[in-house]
């Protein structure tokens, strides 16, 4: 079940950026949301602590060479993210 929001269904179906509170940064493309959980498809999972790559490094990266998708389908819970943009809205 979605949850409709209009902020929200302005990303569906485009590839966004999710930071974390942890050290990790999603990319991929954004599906579905509902009160607990942003799904996204043909994902990037990429946990910081395993590269010396700054988080904006390979944001820009990204967005320059495409996503490098590691999950099919990834569920992220809302509560630990920080922020949220369309990866076309990353500025190079």
């Amino acid at each position: 079940m979605s949850a409709s929001s209009p902020l929200i269904d302005g990303l569906l179906g485009r590839n966004v950026v999710i930071d974390m509170s942890s050290m990790f940064v999603h990319v991929g493309r954004l599906i579905d949301s509902d009160a607990l959980f942003l799904t996204l498809e043909d994902a990037d999972v990429h946990d910081l602590r395993d590269t010396s790559t700054s988080r904006e490094r390979y944001v820009v990266d990204s967005k320059l060479h495409g996503v490098r998708s590691n999950r099919r389908r990834v569920h992220i819970r809302w509560d630990q993210v920080v922020s949220l943009s369309a990866l076309d809205d990353v500025l190079v």
